[in-house]
């Protein structure tokens, strides 16, 4: 949850301290009150409309008023923040319901979500989002989605916007920056100043001021009643990646009284450390600098245990951040997609044990209706172990990859595929080796096998030295081994469970259709969202291309008549200056395939136009089409598919993906349509 519980419940009281958000930092444009008015925030059209309160200060939309809409959208006016900065939203959502905040840049396709909430409140909540340094002007989009029903409604009080980062504070103003503290029954933190909880004889003035009427945190050990009493200050969750230096000032009293420390917290709730003072006590205010690197959200935790009511007080001030980091000896950032490989050029920094090793070959197979190519586009190449151009009876194939720092959690993914083994054992293995060629870890193996899919492996994996992936296959006898391939490696900073982001314009079906639409007007039959293998023997995908696992979207011939055609549209895409690339993977499996097309569906004109289409069989594989287009007016793509002359006709497509900026490749790969004479043609 990236807000901070606000206790102030009441609306008056409320207005009374949140008035003085502004008092303190200058505010940006963008940044609204709403006692004069909506400040250039207009409600999108094309949904419902949030509505003032009578009194002002609050902007709602409520459940009772949306009618057929489920949302309503709040667009602010354009935004040229060119530095860093920070939106400090105070909202309440009450019942049920959702708070959503977008960026929208100018002349793009898409609106990029930067923020979510979804818990209900009885009070008011201060969220904090990053915005980064930006060249290009942008709007702010606030989408309210309350559920249905009566008592359901979502609020927005005050929007701020000020220069800087949303992890910097120096406590002079009420809001706190959207740091919160875990509520512990006799130690917490306080705002420690003119506003202290406690006599402050024995309290440290302000160091932003120098004097009594600024302000701090602090936690006393006073009302500490129990041994290990723990005060924790949480700053708001990062919403975007953070590298740099994070400085604070520190007061501490009592020599063996309290423990302070300083870690940081992720969404899994995963910790690490990451300073803890040298001295017990300190003279006065003391300067901290300590090096961070946050690849994806998380939180800076400022922790106190005292051992006694006589352990003293500890206070902090003016956290502040810049994006160089503070200690000359601190690594650089590392970019881990050294690792990454696809196989198209070459091995990239991948190498077999041996220089004179042909366990390993990097192949290609021809489209056909029998033997499936690569992961990456259909066409393209692999690594294959143990292939038919080997004479050896058994062998152990081992795939080194580059080392990689220590110290570093890695999110490593990759495809992987089988064919003809009777027994999976040994079939492929992944170790993690050390600089020194010696096996640390095994951290992934085969237990079973989906046969002739490739299937995404997720590992994540974390060494304290210098560590490589090392892929194993190994065969004993010739007559119980088949072919096992890898394809599409890929390596990223954090755990894999958090690495998975959502991107704007991209959608892979495994959580529904992306709010894609069935046209009821213009066809005969509806696309369809399964996993698995389609019913129908000798036609449709045995798997979805993004995980093998997964979901995707096809049309069931059975469910058809020849010539009947089914229609999915997307939503509507905003228009954009610059050309965009379209980027499907399809399957056209089956010796009765039919057509499958990709249209443009402009809101300034009746015809629609041919993006690019496909007749007859293709492949048994996957296979990726890459489309360049532009189009400055709303518009919508459709994927049109018609049926075949006969029940195998299935067509499926999946993992669709928009990208600003022409493709990187000229087009579709394959220029094949219909069988070929190569079947199950392996390239070397």
């Amino acid at each position: 949850m990236m807000s901070a519980a606000w206790t102030l419940c009441p609306l008056l009281t409320v207005l009374l301290v949140v008035r003085l958000l502004g008092a303190q930092q200058q505010l940006l444009p963008g940044s609204c009150n709403f006692e004069l008015g909506t400040c250039g925030y207009t409600s999108d059209p094309e949904y419902g409309t949030w509505s003032m309160n009578e009194e002002g200060h609050v902007i709602t939309v409520d459940s009772a008023i949306l009618k057929e809409q489920q949302q309503a959208v709040l667009v602010s006016p354009v935004l040229d923040h060119q530095y860093w900065s920070c939106v400090r939203l105070v909202y309440q959502i009450t019942g049920g319901g959702s708070l959503q905040l977008f960026l929208r840049p100018d002349g793009d396709n898409f609106d990029y979500r930067m923020w979510t909430a979804n818990q209900a409140s009885d009070s008011w909540l201060i969220a904090s989002v990053d915005l980064p340094n930006s060249t290009t002007p942008y709007q702010v989009l606030l989408e309210g989605r309350p559920e249905r029903g009566s008592g359901n409604s979502v609020a927005i009080f005050e929007i701020h916007i000020v220069t800087g980062y949303c992890i910097e504070c120096n406590f002079e103003e009420h809001h706190l920056c959207g740091y919160s503290n875990s509520w512990n029954p006799n130690v917490n933190w306080y705002v420690g100043g003119s506003v202290a909880r406690v006599p402050e004889s024995h309290l440290p003035v302000n160091h932003s001021t120098h004097h009594q009427r600024g302000h701090y945190m602090y936690v006393d050990s006073v009302y500490a009643k129990h041994f290990q009493e723990v005060a924790k200050l949480s700053s708001p969750m990062t919403t975007v990646p953070l590298a740099g230096c994070l400085s604070f000032y520190y007061n501490r009293d009592q020599e063996r009284g309290n423990i302070f420390s300083l870690f940081t917290r992720d969404q899994l709730g995963h910790y690490e450390d990451m300073w803890r003072p040298e001295v017990f006590a300190t003279a006065g205010w003391t300067l901290v600098s300590v090096d961070i690197k946050a690849p994806h959200p998380l939180e800076v935790v400022f922790e106190v245990a005292f051992n006694s009511a006589r352990g003293g007080y500890v206070a902090i001030d003016d956290i502040s951040f810049s994006p160089e980091f503070c200690h000359t000896d601190t690594e650089p950032n590392f970019d881990p997609s050294i690792a990454n490989c696809d196989f198209e050029d070459g091995l990239c920094l991948y190498h077999q044990e041996k220089t004179d090793s042909k366990e390993w070959s990097r192949v290609s197979v021809k489209p056909n209706a029998y033997r499936i190519g690569d992961h990456t586009t259909g066409v393209g190449c692999f690594l294959l172990v143990n292939t038919h151009f080997s004479l050896t009876p058994g062998y152990v194939g081992r795939l080194h990859g580059p080392l990689l720092p220590g110290n570093h959690k890695y999110c490593l993914r990759f495809y992987y595929l089988l064919h003809g083994f009777r027994k999976v054992d040994n079939a492929l293995a992944l170790y993690i080796y050390d600089e020194n060629n010696v096996a640390q870890e095994k951290v992934w193996s085969l237990t079973h096998t989906s046969r002739d899919v490739w299937t995404e492996v997720e590992i994540t994996y974390m060494k304290p030295m210098l560590s490589k992936v090392v892929f194993v296959s190994i065969c004993k006898n010739f007559w119980e081994c088949g072919l096992a391939a890898i394809d599409d490696i890929t390596v990223s900073l954090g755990d894999c469970q958090m690495t998975a982001g959502f991107l704007p314009g991209q959608c892979d079906f495994e959580s529904g259709v992306c709010g894609y639409i069935q046209d009821k007007k213009g066809d005969k039959a509806d696309w369809l969202r399964v996993r698995g293998h389609t019913p129908t023997s000798y036609t449709g995908p045995r798997g979805d291309h993004t995980t093998g696992v997964g979901y995707f979207m096809y049309i069931e011939a059975s469910l058809m008549r020849p010539g009947h055609k089914a229609r999915l549209l997307t939503s509507d895409l905003r228009g954009s200056s610059s050309p965009q690339c379209l980027i499907l993977f399809y399957h056209m499996h089956g010796s009765g395939s039919g057509i499958l097309s990709m249209l443009l569906r402009r809101s300034d004109r009746e015809q629609d136009a041919l993006l690019w289409r496909r007749r007859g069989e293709q492949s048994v594989s996957w296979m990726r089409v890459m489309v360049d287009y532009q189009c400055d007016v709303r518009h919508q793509i459709i994927f049109e598919a018609i049926r075949g002359p006969s029940l195998r006709s299935d067509i499926a497509i999946d993992d669709i993906s928009f990208k600003r900026g022409q493709c990187e490749d000229p087009g579709d790969f394959a220029p094949y349509s219909g069988f070929s004479e190569y079947f199950n043609e392996i390239e070397k």
